[in-house]
């Protein structure tokens, strides 16, 4: 057998043995199927939105105009959650300093 019939082989080899490896992969993971199915939507979705923001600012809109209030108030916590994270994200940046001085 010449170097090239051997290198023929050992491909054949490696062919079929990832094949099999493929195959037991896909058994392995047939129960994760359903979630990554939903990551794919939710990523799907994602992509949708940002490729048309326009959508997301009409129907912001929409709800702006319907629930003014509910708008705002939903507006105003998420201000303060906002302002809260950045609080404790200082202070805790503030503690880890003064435990590394």
């Amino acid at each position: 057998m010449n170097r090239i019939e051997e290198i023929r082989a050992r491909r054949a080899a490696l062919v079929a043995r990832a094949a099999v490896e493929r195959e037991r992969a896909a058994v392995q993971f047939a129960h994760w199927r359903p979630r990554f199915a939903l990551l794919d939507r939710t990523a799907a979705a994602a992509r949708a939105v940002l490729a048309h923001p326009e959508w997301l600012v009409a129907g912001a809109a929409v709800i702006l105009i319907v629930r003014p209030r509910r708008v705002l108030a939903w507006a105003r916590n998420g201000f303060l959650a906002w302002r809260t994270w950045r609080w404790v994200a200082r202070a805790a940046h503030e503690i880890s300093a003064r435990r590394l001085a």
